[in-house]
């Protein structure tokens, strides 16, 4: 996994990728990372659940630094096809703003002529995603309490955010 970025790097017209308020659907996300030359299509989606470390949640709101966000989506897309070649699509979509529990925040991608390829490379998108995007997520716990966290804190051995 690289932790440089490369801003030359032209999305593909067959990607996808967006940072959005409006709910994300798995049928849409789907269809964008279909391909006739796919065996597989794989799909990874992130929600809200409903505690923190045993901690209960009411929401999470997200923000993003949208256009470099976006670059990092491509980047990823590019480390991808580096590593698995056959890769077809890679569709990434991340919500923003305060999402309830059971949310999806997070939709990732990828479709492939293996299975095996599609799945590793939709988990290598999401954690590299996790580690490098621009995202953050505030915690709205019953409590009243809340918490800014970056997704990237996330990669902290025994978190999964």
């Amino acid at each position: 996994m690289t932790n440089t970025l490369n801003f030359r790097v032209k999305p593909r017209a067959e990607d996808s990728f967006a940072i959005t308020l409006a709910p994300l659907s798995l049928e849409e996300i789907y269809a964008k990372a279909d391909d006739p030359a796919n065996g597989a299509v794989v799909v990874m989606s992130g929600m809200v659940r409903n505690q923190t470390d045993g901690k209960p949640v009411v929401s999470l709101e997200y923000q993003a630094y949208e256009p470099m966000a976006l670059l990092v989506f491509s980047q990823i897309a590019a480390e991808i096809r580096s590593l698995w070649t056959d890769v077809k699509r890679v569709v990434i979509h991340h919500r923003i703003g305060r999402l309830q529990v059971g949310e999806i925040s997070v939709l990732v991608a990828v479709g492939c002529p293996h299975r095996s390829e599609a799945f590793e490379a939709c988990r290598y998108a999401i954690d590299t995603l996790k580690h490098n995007a621009p995202i953050w997520k505030k915690e709205h716990w019953q409590d009243g309490s809340s918490s800014w966290v970056s997704i990237g804190a996330c990669e902290q051995p025994g978190q999964d955010c």
